[in-house]
């Protein structure tokens, strides 16, 4: 089986998880180390849809999309890894089970670029994932959370 590809595009990252625009918080995800870590990056816009009423004249991006932008980046890690070991249970859909120690250290705005690195904290089996996940700005901590995602059964025979 052929490497894992050094950067993943949009384009690749709507391969492996189930998100769309508006809700895509993450456009490029490299250093893929698979069940162990990556990176991924959110350049943020002026015009983000949040930004109307949080807050109008002074935009701030919500501390929950950026780790819904997290999870998207270690649904990308769990969904490459599972696809690799060609695991049997689903690999279109988790849902977060635990967000826990999330920590709001400093404003995300317009014009920023944020570096999500996430981290395999913990792996029960396929379905069960714990990662470690921070967002960083400017070489800055701006947030920091552990988070826990579970992957249905596959249901289909």
């Amino acid at each position: 089986m052929s490497e894992f590809p050094a950067t993943l595009s949009s384009e690749d990252i709507k391969k492996l998880i189930p998100h769309r625009e508006p809700f895509l918080m993450i456009e490029r995800v490299e250093d893929i180390q698979l069940n162990t870590s990556c990176v991924a990056y959110k350049r943020v816009l002026s015009n983000e849809w949040f930004f109307a009423g949080h807050f109008p004249g002074h935009p701030i991006v919500p501390g929950v999309m950026i780790i819904e932008a997290m999870a998207q980046a270690a649904g990308v890690l769990a969904f490459a890894t599972l696809k690799r070991e060609e695991a049997k249970c689903r690999t279109d859909c988790v849902f977060f089970t635990t967000i826990e120690n999330a920590r709001f250290r400093k404003p995300v705005g317009p014009g920023d670029v944020i570096r999500i690195e996430v981290a395999v904290n913990r792996r029960r089996g396929d379905r069960l994932w714990k990662f470690d996940g921070r967002a960083i700005v400017n070489g800055e901590l701006a947030d920091d959370a552990i988070f826990t995602a579970m992957i249905p059964e596959n249901t289909e025979s």
